[in-house]
């Protein structure tokens, strides 16, 4: 592909503003995953509760995103993007409010709501851009997104202990309260209107088709969730669940007027090899937030705020990389940049699989940044490769389809790659592994990452770039 090399306009302060208060919505849903899973312990003791039950605070909150992401993109295509981001974060700001009530329940409760105003955060950000960026920046603003969404989810761990520590737990979630209230204030004063949702949208919803993708969603998360890891008849039902829920909604989807998702757009080739190559790229990031603590304890001894420190270099470059990647996009194309960022994971996952027990923490952290940095280029790249192949009318959905692509990675990422480790390290438990242990398992799970790599890789080369679309 060749090299744009077009003068392109210089951003307008109306832009700039507008990208920045979108940017401080992604950078909230993002927080907003990573803050409670600090605070966990301290829930523990404070609602005397066990691991099993605390943890609802992240899944109900997970759960919530990844069952809602695509109908609240396709809500914004069909109510208006902007009265409906404008209500996700309002919702998320609430929901936060209410999180410190002290009552596990409503805690519980109060995070699968603030999961359903990131979803609409999240799913109609992403499609925002379009709306207001020319198609040659459209790659720096994506970047710029990447960005927020790395900042919030590398100072979620610092900020929520900080905040246990001096505060409180409750100090956790009202964080998100005047973060939330300037959001709201900022997009309401800079974020444009889009164009007007037709007048029958509301009798055109698809409710049965939602219904039966959210329950496909839910049923498959749970059964990757449930057990912690130990598979078992439950998981098994679960995932039953959800085949013949996914059954029922392709059925729905053929049948209704006005489906949810027009199986049509899921035939097409650039959107499904994105959304498919999304998902198992994040997969292998998530890999290293699983495996990668475990290996850094075990077998090469680190402390707790050794790990930290680890740990947090590879959010660091996916923070400092995304702006770049996106200047890369808009400069050399969408496609070689896609190409390039996979190149780069394949090249950092397969360091993972040797070089930190070679060399130690600092192979891990060079192998550990050169994948996050692949990471932020593939996603700022494929992002916009397939966001400009798509018409205004189904931005969000689309949005929220690579969303949830994205969000299926994590949770497959999650109970696969720490099934491989675990077998690999043939331990009972994982953190009674030996060093030993944990070196083959680290080896095992990262050539297993190398490998969907390379596949990723081999759907992009097939991809085609994508000319926009007129339905």
């Amino acid at each position: 592909m060749k090299s744009d090399k077009q003068t392109v306009p210089a951003a307008t302060t109306g832009e700039r503003r507008a990208l920045l208060s979108l940017s401080l919505a992604m950078l909230l849903s993002s927080l907003g995953t990573s803050i409670a899973n600090v605070a966990l312990p301290t829930l523990s003791e404070v609602f005397s509760a066990s691991f099993q039950q605390v943890q609802w605070v992240v899944l109900s909150y997970l759960l919530a995103i990844t069952t809602l992401i695509v109908s609240a993109g396709r809500l914004g295509d069909l109510f208006g993007r902007r009265p409906l981001l404008l209500l996700g974060v309002g919702v998320f700001t609430v929901a936060s409010l209410l999180g410190t009530y002290p009552s596990l329940p409503v805690l519980i409760a109060a995070r699968a709501v603030q999961g359903l105003g990131a979803a609409l955060m999240m799913a109609l950000s992403m499609a925002y851009v379009a709306d207001i960026v020319p198609r040659e920046r459209t790659g720096s603003a994506m970047g710029l997104l990447g960005t927020a969404s790395a900042i919030g989810t590398a100072m979620g761990p610092s900020l929520g202990g900080l905040l246990i520590g001096t505060l409180g737990w409750q100090a956790v979630f009202a964080a998100n309260v005047p973060l939330g209230i300037a959001a709201f204030f900022l997009l309401q004063r800079h974020l444009p209107a889009t164009t007007t949702p037709r007048q029958t949208a509301r009798g055109r919803f698809d409710y049965t088709g939602t219904v039966l993708l959210s329950l496909t969603l839910a049923a498959y998360a749970l059964a990757m969730t449930a057990g912690r890891g130990d598979w078992g008849l439950r998981n098994n039902a679960l995932l039953g669940l959800a085949l013949v829920a996914a059954t029922l909604f392709v059925i729905s989807q053929q049948r209704a007027s006005e489906p949810l998702i027009k199986l049509s757009l899921l035939g097409r080739p650039f959107l499904m090899a994105g959304m498919a190559m999304s998902t198992l790229v994040t997969a292998v990031v998530m890999a290293t937030l699983v495996v990668g603590p475990f290996y850094l304890t075990q077998a090469l001894g680190l402390s707790a705020a050794q790990l930290g420190l680890v740990m947090s270099a590879g959010p660091l470059v996916a923070a400092l990389g995304g702006v770049p990647a996106g200047q890369l996009v808009d400069r050399y194309g969408a496609r070689p940049m896609t190409l390039l960022g996979l190149l780069l994971m394949l090249a950092g996952s397969s360091a993972l699989a040797s070089l930190p027990i070679a060399v130690g923490v600092a192979g891990y952290m060079a192998a550990l940044a050169t994948t996050t940095a692949g990471y932020a280029l593939f996603q700022a790249a494929n992002n916009t490769q397939v966001m400009v192949g798509v018409t205004a009318e189904t931005r969000g959905l689309v949005s929220g389809l690579l969303s949830l692509s994205r969000n299926l990675g994590l949770i497959t990422g999650t109970a696969a790659m720490g099934a491989v480790f675990a077998m690999a390290s043939k331990a009972a438990t994982l953190p009674a592994g030996s060093p030993q242990a944990a070196s083959s398992g680290m080896h095992t799970t990262f050539v297993v990452a190398a490998a969907l790599i390379v596949l990723a890789l081999l759907l992009g080369l097939r991809r085609r770039v994508p000319q926009v679309q007129t339905a």
